[in-house]
């Protein structure tokens, strides 16, 4: 069973900064990559950034630049430093992450951009 906790969501001011963590426990042996993704209202979850456990890192184009992708390898947890944040960046952000071919997500922590 693993499970993966997010937190670090909540409201911030367009050009601000919120950091998000997630941490997986449970029958964890080889975590092959980790992940964000988010789903604004009314529209299909998206990548957001993903990292393998050899370092390599992918960012949608829309967060390229502004939002920075981590993790550390030893306690099972990723995090996404996401700056100079955008009223188009509001939505539901979840972990996922890949264990031994099966996907497991995270129950998602709402980012909400606004003045």
């Amino acid at each position: 069973q693993v499970q993966l906790v997010e937190s670090g969501g909540g409201l911030a001011q367009p050009g601000g900064s919120l950091r998000l963590s997630c941490a997986a426990s449970g029958s964890i042996f080889d975590i092959n990559a980790m992940g964000w993704y988010r789903q604004a209202p009314g529209k299909q979850r998206e990548l957001v950034a993903i990292i393998t456990n050899s370092g390599l890192r992918n960012y949608a184009d829309s967060v390229k630049g502004r939002f920075t992708i981590s993790r550390d390898s030893a306690k099972n947890t990723a995090t996404l430093q996401m700056n100079s944040l955008k009223p188009e960046d509001t939505a539901v952000y979840y972990c996922k992450i890949v264990h031994f071919g099966s996907d497991y997500w995270g129950q998602g922590t709402q980012v909400t951009v606004s003045s």
